[in-house]
């Protein structure tokens, strides 16, 4: 099992090539949970996410004719980022083996930093797979995403640092795939400060850690889809299960629409870009996953590698949830100057139109009328009230399309 002076070691031995991160109290978390947050910015490292640490510490642990021979690994995104990164930088070859559903800005990131990418397999499982074969066909060093202790030790370096950046944290939140982050960070913050807790976040769609410690063992799941893709690991590992069972308090879970609105409000309140896997324990602490008032909370976010697409749609059903943007399915006169009259209820109120769809044939339209979808840009749902009942005021039959 992994030991506190293996990380201390990790750390001595990393420091020179690791950006150390900020941890910054949020003031709108804070507020908003009732608990004193503290945001551990991972996201800011050279490639996007807290996977630089394990995969260095590995590196850096190669003998010399591991490295002439070259290193390969699996991984939906960050960890082939870190490995192609640090293993370029010291003139090792890479080779990544990456699913096929990898967003395009992780498959383009990895190739950027030096590695050669093979992408192989619908999930993390299959392209894993694919590379423990060729790792045994060319001899190359696999570098495993969390299953394997110098992985580990180089995560757990991240609750050494959080712990000297605010000695006072009660409570730590970390996120949860196969276990090699919260392993090593349990490890690290329960061995330098024992009564501490350690909570690990998980998708509700694949609780892998959750269940293993339900069963006493390591089982594994179903295959699901989850914007946090980062973390959809199947099954738990063998050498990070122990260290969860012994070290961590609690697994909790979000799910898909918590962890949008985690995504949301770290971009627009802290100005701070996280993907799915990254935001995770920002949602469970949000959400109120965490059974705490008046603590001191760490909450650990792990990446920034978002597909710009995805981003895309979370914000804008952000906006839709928050009530700044409505579609109202309104019905009029099918003549001239009837839209006309239309948008000037609609401008008397400071809505401002962006989409419209004009229709004459659904919706049970009557001949002679016509139905018309618009999308506007409203101040929240106060204002949108207000439009409706403009639109009542002036003999407009509308419906708010949900």
């Amino acid at each position: 099992m992994v030991t506190l002076t293996q990380i201390k070691d990790a750390l001595a031995r990393i420091r020179d090539s690791i950006f150390v991160s900020p941890c910054t109290r949020s003031e709108t978390f804070s507020k908003l949970t009732g608990n004193s947050i503290f945001l551990k910015f991972e996201n800011l490292q050279m490639t996007g996410s807290f996977k630089e640490r394990g995969a260095l510490n590995k590196i850096l642990l190669l003998t010399r004719n591991e490295r002439r021979r070259g290193v390969i690994a699996a991984s939906a995104g960050n960890h082939a980022q870190a490995v192609a990164y640090h293993a370029s930088k010291r003139g090792i070859v890479a080779q990544i083996c990456m699913p096929l559903t990898t967003p395009l800005v992780k498959v383009s990131a990895t190739k950027e930093f030096g590695a050669e990418v093979i992408l192989a397999g619908t999930n993390y499982d299959e392209a894993c797979q694919e590379a423990l074969r060729r790792c045994r066909a060319k001899k190359l060093t696999f570098i495993h995403p969390f299953d394997d202790e110098a992985v580990i030790a180089g995560q757990g370096t991240l609750g050494v640092e959080v712990l000297e950046q605010n000695p006072d944290l009660e409570i730590l939140v970390v996120p949860v795939g196969g276990g090699g982050l919260v392993g090593g960070v349990a490890c690290a913050a329960k061995e330098i400060r024992p009564k501490i807790r350690v909570i690990g976040v998980q998708t509700s769609k694949l609780p892998s850690m959750k269940a293993a410690l339900e069963a006493h063992h390591p089982v594994l799941l179903p295959p699901m889809v989850t914007i946090a893709d980062g973390i959809a690991v199947r099954c738990a590992g063998e050498t990070t299960y122990p260290l969860v069972e012994k070290y961590v308090d609690e697994i909790v879970t979000v799910d898909d629409e918590e962890i949008a609105n985690a995504i949301q409000k770290l971009l627009e309140k802290e100005k701070m870009l996280a993907e799915g896997a990254g935001a995770v324990a920002a949602a469970a602490v949000l959400q109120h996953k965490i059974a705490a008032q008046g603590k001191n909370i760490g909450v650990l976010i792990t990446g920034g590698n978002i597909d710009v697409s995805l981003l895309s749609r979370i914000i804008e059903r952000g906006l839709v949830k928050d009530g700044r943007m409505v579609r109202l399915r309104i019905h009029l006169p099918d003549h001239p100057g009837a839209l006309e009259k239309l948008a000037h209820v609609i401008a008397s109120k400071q809505a401002n139109i962006i989409e419209t769809n004009y229709d004459r044939a659904y919706f049970g339209v009557l001949l002679g009328d016509a139905v018309i979808d618009i999308t506007t840009e409203t101040r929240g749902p106060e204002h949108i009230a207000e439009l409706m009942a403009a639109l009542n005021s002036a003999g407009y039959p509308h419906e708010r399309v949900l």
